[in-house]
């Protein structure tokens, strides 16, 4: 009997041992909680919702979302970022979380968190009045560079369209005056009324005015050319290699377990091909650009520095 209890208890142990890559791989087990950090009804809100309602064949269980709004997303993100790192939270940031952190408004940071996929895009754009001297991006850096602070350009102070602008102005070696609008549609409907000569935009609150021929779009922020827009050359035709989107990606808290993080991934990957995800985000104004964790991380962390570099210009 004593040679056989070892023999029982080393069994077990090895059981044990050939188990655990499987249970790993049950994951996920229950419902994970999303935490959308905005309050509902507005575009983080939702283009999540659209994950959640559509992920459950690719990952095996549900994303119930819970909104937890207030100071720029900090909030929400904060509670997450409290979670348990067990794989059954999640949240998402975009680059407002960036420049939250370099203005001092919140001491998270998005390394706080695992970031696990970017989902969805929305390209943001230079625009200009009708009336301007310039009709193309040439023709404005031409006239700022010779009329430096001549131009004014509607922002959202310390949020990401100003970082945006600030990127433009940078690269292209421009000096402009930052206007502050509390929205998109109120800066480009000042643009219209002829009160500020610029402002960044997006084809929701755009493409109609410039149909119209009230306003001008100068360029794209995206990677390649948009559909809505093929005539409009992006920054990278231009000369200058700017990302200028509102990217939604998803996280998880600091260290949930890299079983939990892959899985996810991978189910994400396989929703972003799905052609009902992709018509209903295109349906909500957005592209599905999907980047797995070592791109959305290296993506991050180079725009992070660019943040810094330029947080004394953005902070309102």
């Amino acid at each position: 009997m004593k040679n056989v209890l070892p023999i029982i208890a080393g069994a077990g142990l090895a059981m044990a041992l050939t188990l655990q890559p499987g249970q790993a791989q049950d994951y996920p087990t229950r419902a994970v909680e999303f935490i959308v950090p905005w309050a509902p009804g507005g575009g983080s809100d939702v283009l999540m919702r659209i994950i959640a309602n559509n992920i459950t064949p690719y990952f095996g269980a549900d994303m119930p979302v819970i909104n937890i709004g207030g100071v720029g997303g900090t909030v929400g993100l904060a509670e997450a970022a409290s979670r348990a790192a067990d794989g059954y939270t999640i949240s998402q940031v975009h680059e407002g979380l960036l420049t939250a952190t370099a203005v001092g408004m919140t001491d998270l940071a998005w390394d706080d968190f695992e970031p696990i996929a970017l989902m969805t895009a929305s390209p943001q754009y230079l625009v200009a009045g009708a009336n301007q001297p310039f009709e193309t991006f040439e023709g404005m850096v031409e006239y700022a560079q010779a009329n430096p602070n001549a131009l004014t350009i509607g922002v959202t102070l310390g949020g990401v369209p100003h970082l945006h602008a600030a990127m433009i102005a940078e690269a292209f070696d421009i000096e402009w005056r930052y206007v502050g609008y509390e929205g998109t549609g109120e800066r480009i409907r000042a643009v219209v009324g002829g009160n500020l000569d610029l402002a960044i935009g997006d084809v929701s609150s755009s493409l109609q005015f410039a149909e119209n021929g009230d306003l001008r779009f100068l360029a794209s922020g995206s990677e390649e050319r948009v559909e809505q827009t093929p005539d409009i050359p992006t920054f990278a035709e231009l000369g200058a290699e700017l990302d200028l989107l509102i990217t939604r990606g998803i996280v998880m808290p600091k260290g949930a377990p890299e079983e939990a993080q892959a899985r996810l991934e991978a189910a994400l990957e396989d929703l972003s091909r799905d052609e009902t995800f992709i018509q209903q985000v295109n349906n909500a104004g957005a592209d599905v650009l999907f980047r797995g964790r070592e791109d959305y991380f290296a993506y991050l962390d180079s725009l992070s520095e660019t943040v810094a570099r330029l947080s004394e210009v953005i902070a309102p």
